[in-house]
């Protein structure tokens, strides 16, 4: 396995089969046929080989495995360089397992220009596999940057009414913070000499240069993550976005941001990652409590499950900032839970839009009477996003709230809210769409869920209640790495103890 270029595999086959896509003629029923066949078979072999990835993955080591090292442009001490370690094994495997399922929930809704939706998609996964594969920050740049391109073709050619608008919206606002992302990289790479990313995080750069490059990868991350006030592109992009692109952005693309602070920020600028903690921390609360109320105000189902991603990512930059095992355990997990849950939740939506198409909640009603395998479904992820003990959604809460009380007992409780206003908006949710009387004559013949659709949420359902009954397998993954991120601050930490200890 150590000669096999298996990252890069799982990385370029998606490319490969969207190049095989281009390359089929005939009528267009049969090119429409042909391409959904192709993506999903080329998403699904791709899904196996990162499932191969994560069985023979060492969770013992935190070093990066599966390593790819080929000279790029020794010029200029720059290299394709790929490798996986605990931290981005798990996000791998959860962007692989996502797109044949876009692929399959887009079967039907997705009847026009068959061929180039299916090729954008393999494109964004193999775009969004090599970002959490890329160990060279020049090839980390242009996998981070590139996703963006299918995305906007995405949400701007098989979108709502207003998609050119909510595709430009989420194009200018992710591109304006990388661009300062990327003069941090000049910077990095004229000062280090090197574009290597574990050896600039081996770095240490000067504390006054930390402060400049913490807040112009803050920029960036902080956009894509987003956290509060830059969010706003968010509701835009999912409401006028299809299911499946919808999908994506809130499961995958948005823990490039997570992802970011956990490869970079912390790791390489240690010293201004605690200073600037307490800014996080509030921008981090602010999210929770304000987008979790503007959630509950939300008549259209889209924006109200979008700004329950914004309260959620909330948790994920507490868990992060919080310098302990049990915070950024809890972050990561959570944004593995999350990217489950937001995707069978914007599935959810999809289902029902397909069939009177309406996101409006004051349009259904009293959905139980007529589809009670869907309603059944939407409970389990609605109970999970709420973070009900059993499933995925609990353990992440759980692990960042105990490492929030670590830090602070108010930052503890401030985050906690959360969890109780997440409870009030999925609830008020359910009950007006899934309870009551069925009045509305739409709903009349409205029928449960497809073979195809089951096929959709069955593995779905199946990993939100693993993930909350045996979390250990991920768990495992990423706690040798974990442990060795947070290693430096708790020996800075001890001897600040130690300093105040014999100073008394």
């Amino acid at each position: 396995m150590s000669n096999f270029p298996i990252l890069s595999l799982v990385t370029f086959l998606p490319m490969v089969g969207a190049i095989f896509i281009l390359t089929i003629r005939g009528e267009d029923e049969v090119v429409a046929r042909n391409a959904r066949n192709v993506a999903l078979w080329t998403s699904m072999i791709t899904f196996v080989l990162s499932l191969f990835i994560w069985i023979n993955f060492d969770t013992t080591t935190a070093d990066f495995q599966f390593v790819e090292r080929l000279e790029w442009m020794p010029a200029f001490n720059i290299s394709y360089h790929m490798g996986v370690d605990g931290i981005s094994m798990l996000f791998v495997l959860l962007a692989t397992l996502l797109t044949p399922i876009c692929i399959l929930a887009s079967w039907q809704t997705i009847t026009d220009r068959v061929r180039e939706y299916m090729i954008a998609f393999l494109v964004m996964e193999g775009m969004m596999v090599g970002t959490f594969s890329a160990l060279d920050l020049v090839l980390f740049y242009i996998f981070y940057e590139s996703v963006l391109i299918p995305m906007f073709l995405i949400i701007g050619v098989w979108g709502g009414p207003r998609r050119v608008y909510s595709a430009f919206k989420f194009f200018l606002y992710t591109l304006a913070g990388s661009v300062l992302m990327l003069l941090a990289i000049l910077t990095m790479y004229f000062t280090a000499g090197t574009a290597d990313i574990p050896s600039l995080m081996a770095y240490s750069f000067p504390e006054d240069m930390q402060t400049w490059l913490w807040l112009a990868f803050f920029a960036s991350f902080a956009v894509k993550l987003p956290m509060w006030p830059v969010h706003t592109w968010l509701p835009d992009a999912h409401v006028e976005a299809p299911t499946a692109g919808s999908v994506i952005l809130a499961a995958v693309l948005l823990k490039f941001g997570g992802y970011g602070f956990l490869r970079f920020s912390l790791p390489m600028f240690p010293i201004a990652s605690v200073d600037f903690a307490p800014l996080i921390f509030t921008l981090s609360i602010i999210a929770v409590i304000y987008t979790s109320l503007v959630a509950l105000a939300q008549e259209d189902m889209k924006k109200l499950i979008a700004y329950s991603s914004v309260a959620h990512m909330g948790f994920v930059t507490v868990g992060t900032f919080s310098f302990n095992l049990h915070g950024i355990e809890g972050a990561i997990f959570q944004m593995l839970s999350h990217g489950i849950i937001s995707a069978a939740l914007f599935l959810i939506v999809g289902v029902v839009y397909d069939r009177i198409h309406s996101r409006d909640i004051g349009d259904y009603g009293g959905l139980v009477h007529r589809m009670p395998v869907y309603g059944l479904g939407f409970m389990v992820f609605m109970l999970a996003s709420v973070g009900l003990p059993g499933t995925g959604g609990f353990v992440g809460e759980f692990l960042v709230l105990l490492g929030a009380f670590q830090v602070n007992a108010w930052l503890g409780a401030l985050t906690a809210t959360g969890v109780i206003l997440g409870a009030v908006y999925m609830l008020y949710l359910y009950r007006r769409v899934i309870y009551g009387k069925l009045t509305k004559e739409s709903l009349r013949g409205i029928l449960d869920l497809s073979p195809r659709e089951i096929l959709v949420f069955a593995p779905l359902v199946a990993i939100v209640i693993w993930m909350g009954i045996y979390p250990t397998p991920f768990l495992d993954v990423m706690h040798v790495s974990v442990s060795n991120l947070i290693q430096p601050y708790e020996a800075a930490r001890a001897l600040a103890e130690g300093a105040t200890l014999a100073g008394r």
